[in-house]
């Protein structure tokens, strides 16, 4: 973090010091809100959680090392009291961007892809310069804030996920780090119960070409007809990315190997270059496509895009994270969230790897999908059939069965099986999973199918 005096800090955010013996202490770490991830230097941000409050945790985070604690009251220990701590955050965030104005902020939001294509552009773009990106996917009013103040004088990109929950979001967070570059990935079908609709998802999304100004760059999805009309709700020079023929920033003669691992070639001013990624996955090829957008945008050349690209690896866990086992048994986790269209996506990449090999789906319900939730399970249940699935387990209630009975009603030959929790689901993947099977682990994020994914990864015996 750019070095701040505790007075600094106090000023910045409109707090006031208490029991601080000497104001004129560096905070030189970042900011947190786990008094567990404390830095030497840093600050602690006494937040209130879903089963406790920071507040309890201060003389806990002072005694690791923070150099004060931002707070509502006083704590006994150094503090800095403010009237709202997320608030704060914000003003604190702001200034270390203040402090750097020449670093260059990259917002990216969209219904799927956002944690993939930051972690890519993460990997691609310290070829141009130092480059901080998002941690793992903390991407809203506090996430966003704690990521800033990783921010010292010598990095020059800083990568920012923008997630959203409602139309005035994405703004708010805007202000707060004013992008430069603004990448839109897709509007699909995550969150749409919380939207009331893919339009309105869109309308929220949009916000952040909104904030960009003249001199910016909007990297808009050609593919993705919402996307691409966002092109008329901003000031700044509009950059495609896609298949589609009319796009900036292309992919020709996408292949895939027997892994599921896709290449492409990446056409882009005039150039050609080969991409070969390490990811597994067809719907990589987009997110690649993005982040090559991002970089060609800020100057990079295509041959060098398409090698930083091609040595990629996955960073985050729980999103397309292969283990192949000692008994031939290839685990496939991409149980971090699910939603209508990753199901699809991964059910291509299923299909990708199979090479012949049986396929295990075992799904969870997808959340956050209102009153289409029961039609967007069905549709899911149809599509494990259409893709020719070996075994399915259900996992979760009422929107559980629902996507089990449309898979069997459209393909009576399938092997299928209930659980009602994580638990219950190893249970039954351990009887059911035989020697060389493929297998799928996917759900929305509160099933915690990512538990069940890492203890069939980690090679536990079949019967």
């Amino acid at each position: 973090m750019i070095p701040l005096s505790l007075e600094a800090v106090a000023a910045a955010v409109g707090g006031r010091l208490h029991d601080v013996p000497d104001p004129s202490v560096l905070v030189s770490a970042p900011t947190v809100v786990d008094s567990r991830a404390v830095e030497p230097g840093g600050l602690f941000a006494a937040l209130p959680g879903e089963h406790a409050d920071g507040h309890t945790f201060a003389e806990n985070a002072v005694r690791a090392g923070a150099a004060a604690v931002l707070a509502t009251r006083p704590v006994g220990v150094p503090a800095i009291v403010v009237d709202d701590v997320l608030d704060a955050l914000a003003a604190l965030a702001r200034t270390v961007l203040a402090a750097v104005p020449e670093a260059v902020v990259i917002g990216l939001t969209g219904s799927a892809g956002k944690t993939s294509t930051k972690d890519l552009l993460a990997q691609v773009l310290p070829e141009i310069g130092p480059t901080i990106a998002t941690v793992k996917s903390f991407n809203g009013e506090i996430g966003m804030p704690l990521t800033v103040t990783h921010l010292d004088r010598s990095v020059r990109y800083v990568v920012l996920e923008m997630g959203a929950r409602g139309v005035g979001h994405i703004a708010h967070l805007t202000r707060i780090a004013p992008p430069a570059v603004g990448l839109v990935l897709n509007v699909g079908t995550a969150h749409v119960g919380e939207f009331g609709g893919r339009e309105q998802i869109a309308l929220a999304k949009g916000e952040l070409v909104e904030a960009l100004a003249e001199d910016g760059v909007a990297v808009l999805n050609a593919d993705d007809p919402l996307v691409a009309a966002m092109a008329s709700r901003t000031r700044a020079r509009v950059l495609t990315f896609g298949v589609a023929n009319d796009a900036d920033v292309r992919a020709l003669d996408v292949t895939v190997d027997p892994s599921g691992r896709p290449s492409f070639t990446l056409a882009a001013e005039g150039a050609r270059a080969r991409v070969d990624l390490s990811l597994h996955g067809v719907h990589h090829v987009s997110n690649a496509l993005a982040a090559a957008a991002v970089a060609i945008g800020l100057g990079m050349g295509a041959e060098k895009v398409a090698g930083a690209l091609s040595r990629a690896v996955l960073v985050a866990s729980g999103r397309m994270e292969v283990t192949d086992r000692a008994d031939g048994v290839r685990i496939v986790n991409d149980a971090f969230n699910a939603n209508p269209d990753s199901m699809k996506a991964a059910f291509t990449a299923l299909a990708a790897m199979s090479e012949g090999r049986r396929t295990v789906a075992i799904l969870g319900e997808m959340k956050e999908l209102g009153a289409d939730g029961e039609d967007e399970h069905r549709g899911v249940g149809r599509l494990v059939a259409a893709a020719g699935i070996d075994v399915l387990i259900a996992v979760g209630a009422d929107d559980a069965r629902t996507l089990a009975s449309a898979a069997a009603q459209d393909n009576p030959t399938l092997t299928l099986a209930h659980a009602q929790d994580r638990d219950e689901a190893l249970t039954l993947a351990l009887d059911l999973i035989r020697p060389g099977d493929v297998v799928l682990v996917k759900g929305s994020h509160s099933v915690e199918l990512e538990h069940t994914a890492e203890r069939l990864a980690g090679g536990g015996t079949l019967p």
